[in-house]
């Protein structure tokens, strides 16, 4: 059921601007809520966040997806790091007015979790959890170029969720390099994915994929978050 599909106003620089969002229930009560942000090239009703926002349903948690500011305004690609943290800043306050008392989690598809955890590391959120499908820890083929300085800094359980096979993170010893320097946090490796977890040979729609991922999602959000 959709409880919210009205803008979310976010303070920018140059002034507020509205972005779209839909915040949905499960059946019955739910016992945490999830935000979820869309990668770099998606916006938030790409089939595969669909189907992980609707097998997030099923286990009975509440689901809150959502534009960055760039995609609202047409453009392809990224805006200032700092507009990105703004808007989770932004979401989560939408998200706890709307479903008041329920834990928050923070989840997002590659520059969408990135952005979740820089956010949190600047304290502008303060999520009972943080979830990454596909964090982009460097471009691919330059290890070098890594982005986890800040991870050690978040408090909250973090759960990394990686195809194999994903350019973003390999070689893995990058990956579990950065997991274990943070204070809390796990990785589930997806046999054979890459980077949008598909799987070579075995063609399968973008929905059916994401909602793959959800049982192990809400595994761990029972596991480690307060509820």
């Amino acid at each position: 059921m959709t409880l919210v599909d009205s803008p979310i106003p976010v303070a920018l620089p140059a002034g507020s601007v509205a972005v779209s969002c839909d915040l949905e229930l499960p059946e019955a009560d739910p016992w945490a809520a999830v935000a979820i942000a869309h990668g770099a090239g998606a916006g938030y009703r790409h089939p595969f966040l669909v189907g992980f926002a609707r097998a997030l349903r099923d286990e009975g948690l509440a689901t809150l997806r959502f534009n960055f500011p760039y995609v609202e305004a047409g453009r392809r690609m990224p805006g200032p790091a700092a507009h990105a943290i703004a808007m989770w800043s932004a979401v989560e306050a939408a998200a706890r007015e709307a479903l008041a008392g329920v834990p928050f989690v923070a989840a997002g598809k590659s520059y969408g979790g990135r952005m979740a955890s820089m956010a949190a590391a600047e304290g502008a959120i303060s999520p009972a959890g943080l979830v990454y499908l596909g964090y982009p820890l460097h471009p691919p083929g330059q290890p070098e170029k890594d982005r986890s300085a800040h991870l050690p800094r978040i408090a909250a359980p973090q759960l990394f969720v990686e195809g194999t096979v994903d350019p973003f993170v390999v070689p893995h010893e990058g990956l579990e390099a950065a997991v274990a320097s943070c204070q809390d946090a796990t990785v589930e490796w997806i046999e054979g994915g890459g980077h949008s977890f598909e799987v070579k040979g075995r063609k399968r729609p973008a929905e059916e994929i994401g909602a793959g991922l959800a049982p192990l999602v809400a595994r761990f959000v029972r596991a480690r978050i307060p509820v």
